[in-house]
């Protein structure tokens, strides 16, 4: 016997009633059903005043009564109409489902747990909006094409975000909806009818040469080790997460090379990018070799440690800095490596730069290329940026 809890809605609990045979003026079987669209339990009848005789009419209501309340004690109701059975699992378990299933790919690393956090930080987001949902959806088909473009525009205009924040929401919907696609969940996509935002330009710049040596000077005196790091953004343009996870015998100071792993990029390829003259040379000042290879370059306050960091530090600390500097908020740590590539590609042309940052468009040779058989560009070890 369930008991339920005070507060507890009795539908919650009892989601139909028992099929019952009703005779009289009309012969009938009808129970009452949960409906998900309406929230409520809607009645079914069946009628059997078509067949002549009684004992026909009893033994055809025993069977389905038999037969209705089979299904009904699986889940099945007569409101949905659905091809797979998974499409009337709830909700609920598929997204537990496929919060299993992205630690799992996390935990075997076929995903960065960078990417582990933002699915399932919006994954969290998708069940706070539905349980606050003025008709939350409780069945897997439910998730249909109105839910999501609600979920957006609660995105957008509700939580005030920009385009470019509700395309990402939409981008990772589009994933999530061909992931429950593939399990039968569902039967169609639903986000392929939600158009993407037009997209201003990015809100992030690059940072003027006059004060990249305003941050130069600063940082030197205040905070060398943090200096290092953002040099290290504007002269290699290691994405923040990778340079979080570089470590000191990733380094190939003879040839001046960084190797960044394919366990770490995030494309999923190993890679190599040229190391400045003006990084190696603050490196030494700072003694940032007399620790063990095996140590993190970027560890807690910014030196070398055992102890790997978040890549947020970078991101908080440019947040002091740029209070510091009173800086534009449109100047953010990234901008650095916008700064980088920008000035890389004027003193040395774009294709230089390209290489060094390891966009999609590389040539083919690198393709073929892995670890320490990677070949970078000369130009990027001298030449003479602004930072």
């Amino acid at each position: 016997m369930t008991i339920r809890a005070k507060g507890t809605p009795l539908i919650n609990l009892i989601p139909y009633t028992v099929p019952k045979l009703h005779t009289g003026k009309t012969w009938y079987v009808d129970f009452f059903a949960f409906d998900p669209l309406s929230g409520t339990l809607r009645r079914k009848k069946y009628h059997l005043d078509s067949i002549p005789k009684k004992s026909d009419r009893v033994r055809r209501a025993t069977e389905i009564i038999s037969a209705v309340y089979q299904r009904l004690i699986t889940g099945w109701s007569p409101w949905v109409t659905t091809t797979s059975e998974k499409e009337y699992s709830t909700f609920t378990d598929a997204i537990e489902l496929y919060r299993i299933y992205v630690n799992k790919m996390s935990d075997t690393g076929s995903m960065k747990k960078k990417t582990r956090h933002d699915y399932l930080s919006r994954l969290k987001t998708l069940e706070d909006y539905n349980t606050r949902f003025r008709k939350p959806i409780i069945y897997s088909y439910q998730f249909d094409t109105a839910f999501v473009s609600d979920f957006l525009d609660y995105i957008f205009l509700s939580r005030d975000s920009s385009p470019r924040t509700r395309n990402n929401y939409r981008t990772w919907l589009s994933a999530f909806s061909g992931w429950m696609l593939e399990r039968k969940f569902i039967e169609t996509n639903p986000v392929e009818g939600v158009k993407v935002l037009s997209e201003n330009v990015k809100f992030r710049s690059a940072i003027s040469p006059e004060d990249l040596k305003q941050m130069q000077n600063y940082l030197r005196e205040k905070n060398p080790h943090y200096l290092l790091a953002c040099m290290m953004e504007y002269y290699t343009f290691i994405r923040p997460d990778e340079l979080s996870n570089i470590r000191l015998g990733d380094i190939r100071l003879k040839e001046q090379k960084v190797f960044i792993s394919s366990v770490i990029s995030k494309n999923r390829r190993d890679g190599m990018v040229g190391l400045n003259d003006r990084i190696i040379h603050l490196m030494l000042d700072l003694n940032v070799f007399e620790s063990p290879s095996s140590a993190y370059l970027f560890g807690r306050n910014f030196r070398p440690s055992e102890e790997k960091a978040d890549s947020r530090i970078f991101r908080d600390e440019f947040v002091k800095l740029r209070k510091a500097l009173r800086w534009p908020s449109n100047y953010q740590f990234y901008s650095l490596k916008d700064s980088g590539i920008r000035d890389l590609a004027n003193a040395e042309g774009i294709v230089v730069a390209r290489d060094q940052a390891r966009h999609s468009d590389v040539s083919t040779t690198n393709c073929y290329l892995k670890g320490d058989s990677m070949t970078v560009h000369e130009e990027t070890k001298h030449f003479k940026g602004n930072l």
